[in-house]
This record gives C-alpha cells, sequence and structure tokens, in this order.
C-alpha cells in the first residue's frame, strides 16, 4: 500500500505484486505454512490523535517516519489502494482479518485470541478462545465489509 501511494514502486510492479502476492500464497500453504493475515484498522480521528501524541512524546518522537507524517494528507489514496489489495489478495485460504484497533488493548487481544484460535497446539482451550473478549473486533475481509473503513497505525 505504502509504495504506490508513494511511488517507491511502478504501476506495472504495483499490479504485478497484486497478482503474485495470492500465488505466491497458496505456494506456502501448499508447503504447510500457515498464514495469518492481520490488519489493524484505526479511524481518522484516532490515527491523528496517535500521531500528535507521539510527536510530543520524547519517548516516542524517534518513531515518526516521513511515511507516518503523510498518512492523514495522503488517507484517502491510502484507503484505495489498501481496499483494492483487500480485494486481489484476499482468499478462502489466506483471508485478511481485520482487526479494529481504535482500543489498543482490546484490539491486541482480539488479535492474539484470534491467532492462538487459528493455530493448531496441545491442550488448546477452544471454548475460551471462541469467546471474543470484545465483540466486533474481529472481522474477515469479504468484499462488502463495511468494517474495512479505517487504516492502519
Amino acid at each position: 500500500m505504502v509504495e504506490p501511494v508513494l511511488g517507491f514502486c511502478s504501476k506495472d510492479q504495483y499490479e504485478l505484486f497484486l497478482k503474485q502476492a495470492p500465488n505466491f500464497e497458496e505456494m506456502l500453504i501448499k508447503d504447510g505454512v500457515q498464514i495469518i493475515k492481520l490488519w489493524f484498522s484505526i479511524d481518522r480521528s484516532v490515527q491523528r490523535e496517535r500521531l500528535n501524541a507521539r510527536k510530543k512524546s520524547i519517548l516516542t518522537s524517534w518513531k515518526l517516519s516521513t511515511v507516518d507524517l503523510q498518512a492523514q494528507m495522503k488517507w484517502d489514496e491510502y484507503t484505495k489502494h489498501k481496499l483494492a489489495m483487500f480485494e486481489h489478495t484476499s482468499h478462502k485460504k489466506c483471508p485478511w482479518v481485520i482487526v479494529q484497533g481504535n482500543d489498543k488493548e482490546k484490539a491486541r487481544l482480539e488479535a492474539i485470541r484470534y491467532v492462538l484460535s487459528q493455530v493448531p497446539y496441545d491442550d488448546k482451550n477452544t471454548e475460551l478462545l471462541n469467546k471474543p473478549i470484545a465483540e466486533g473486533i474481529i472481522s474477515i475481509y469479504s468484499g462488502d465489509n463495511t468494517s474495512t473503513e479505517g487504516d492502519c497505525e
């Protein structure tokens, strides 16, 4: 997403990526690799607040990059490319999992719960893992999701 929005790749390279990514994922899956694609989605206003807080903090200001600083200005373009990425790279065997991330703690806990629910391991408590910590945080991209309005932080 960042690459086409900020001109880090050509249009041809971007279109090739959209075609090749699902094939590459399919090869990995056939080789026994389990892929879980999480997209942490936040509202524009939440992103603005987080970026402003990061700018003001001596502890986190070092994390800001020029890409971060352009995020608000290019919000609509990022959203367009994000939706195109979802549309081209989300498929039955490897869907995009949308995590509503406005509440960081709930988003992180739900993401962990989701990953643990998908990975096979001994003594797995499926009853606990299938019970969401917070309703409405996790959704699977299906092409008609309305939960893809936010952007990644």
